[in-house]
């Protein structure tokens, strides 16, 4: 299966415990992610949280499609959070957010792997760099 990685690093004003808090729950995805605009059944263990997020496209301006996502979240402390989307269509995503201090805030290395079908790769990929590079802005504002 085609697969890409995408790479954005951008640095938040705070405290490198609290943007893995913040990355570790579920909730604080809707408007995180701009597609993702609901969180159900979220299920918590010990440093493991899975949960569905429904991803909403619009396409040709007025047709929408919501898009149920399984998301795995794992934490590991204040350095990283990382986990699994499963998404109809063949399409998977890895990603992880590395966390290091940087003067008195945070430099976050956000990473993600993407796996699909033929076919699918480019629009998919197009819109994970959509998201990623707006989650920095978002991140920046909810923390700083």
């Amino acid at each position: 299966m085609p697969d890409t990685e995408l790479t954005s690093v951008f640095t938040v004003a705070a405290a490198p415990a609290d943007v893995a808090a913040h990355l570790a729950e579920p909730a604080n995805y809707v408007g995180l992610s701009p597609l993702v605009v609901a969180v159900r059944d979220v299920v918590r263990e010990a440093g493991l949280t899975r949960y569905t997020a429904v991803e909403r496209f619009r396409f040709l301006g007025f047709l929408r499609h919501d898009n149920r996502i399984a998301v795995t979240i794992r934490t590991t402390g204040s350095t990283a959070v990382h986990g699994e989307v499963v998404s109809p269509g063949g399409v998977r995503m890895g990603y992880r957010f590395d966390l290091e201090p940087d003067g008195g805030g945070t430099r976050v290395t956000d990473t993600l792997r993407l796996h699909a079908p033929p076919g699918l790769l480019r629009f998919a990929a197009s819109q994970a760099r959509a998201v990623q590079l707006a989650r920095a802005g978002v991140l920046a504002d909810r923390l700083g």
